[in-house]
């Protein structure tokens, strides 16, 4: 009589197998292990030793260096003030109630500047980098104007538009639109084509395109663009600040500092380039730097304890 036994029968699988050490499964988890980012919470020592002491150490060297200089008599003090001559001089500011007022003066000045610069450049940008007939007109009109130093149009602002607020801006915008836009138009080139391939299967046409596909894929080109737009538009504005004077325009930092150029106060000159400096650099550290960071972070460019 013919067995009727149905038990499965055991299949021992090959070591190359599907379920064994090196098959599909581990082949699948080693590609996921890769993909994924371990994040971890950075130790504020760690943080700070690695992001905070190395400034600060640099800082402590240039201190260092100017007290030395001065101490030596490298040059006369009315060229070379001490540092605590530059202290002093700061701490007038804060006393008479004017330190933060010339600041933000500035400030406001470069950031609305700017944000406009964005909604200009960013249009310009995309026009540029994919209508080829603007591309061939526009395109070395930009890398042209992007050259041009920014300072060689405060005299063509101040003829056209008078000495007040509308000229301060449109210096930042011819300094800081081209530099935008061809920083937009860089990290455009830089997106695979199989991208807009993509796009364009489903559906994406138009501004939906430029919204879904060319925007996201172009960021870190289009970051490095806004960071440098910002510092064309800071550098504009100290130029325009420099160089125009009206009592309607309010004391900004390249006002303040022109005004202790011309009172022949070397240590307020100095403290004058000192708060550009330290303005340009916050900008960059709390806007700039962290939104880069995000975005290299979410492409799995940089380790998430970073």
């Amino acid at each position: 009589m013919a067995s009727t036994d149905t038990a499965p029968t055991l299949v021992k699988e090959q070591p190359g197998g599907p379920g064994g050490p090196g098959g599909s499964s581990d082949v699948s988890a080693g590609l996921d292990a890769l993909d994924t980012v371990q994040a971890r919470r950075v130790p504020l020592g760690e943080v700070l030793r690695t992001k905070a002491l190395p400034p600060l150490l640099g800082l402590l060297l240039v201190l260092a260096v100017w007290q030395g200089a001065y101490s030596l008599e490298v040059t006369s003090t009315y060229k070379l003030p001490s540092p605590a001559d530059v202290w002093d001089s700061l701490i007038g500011l804060w006393e008479a109630g004017t330190l933060f007022s010339i600041i933000w003066t500035s400030v406001w000045r470069g950031i609305s500047g700017f944000l406009v610069a964005v909604a200009i450049g960013t249009p310009i940008g995309l026009l540029v980098a994919r209508v080829k007939p603007v591309r061939a007109a526009l395109g070395p009109v930009l890398s042209g104007l992007q050259s041009l130093p920014s300072v060689a149009w405060v005299p063509a602002a101040v003829i056209w538009l008078g000495i007040n607020d509308s000229m301060m801006y449109a210096v930042i915008l011819l300094g800081a639109v081209p530099s935008i836009a061809n920083g937009l138009v860089a990290g455009i080139d830089q997106v695979p084509p199989l991208f807009l391939r993509a796009g364009r299967t489903l559906g994406a046409t138009g501004l939906t395109n430029a919204r879904h596909i060319l925007l996201p894929a172009a960021l870190p080109g289009y970051l490095a663009g806004l960071k440098q737009g910002w510092a064309f538009s800071w550098r504009s504005l100290m130029a325009a600040e420099l160089v125009a004077s009206s009592p309607d325009l309010g004391l900004g930092l390249g006002r303040f500092l022109e005004n202790q150029r011309e009172s022949a106060s070397m240590s307020g000159v100095l403290l004058g380039i000192i708060l550009i400096l330290v303005v340009g650099i916050a900008i960059d550290l709390l806007l700039f730097t962290p939104v880069e960071r995000r975005v290299l972070r979410n492409r799995g460019l940089v380790g998430a304890g970073k």
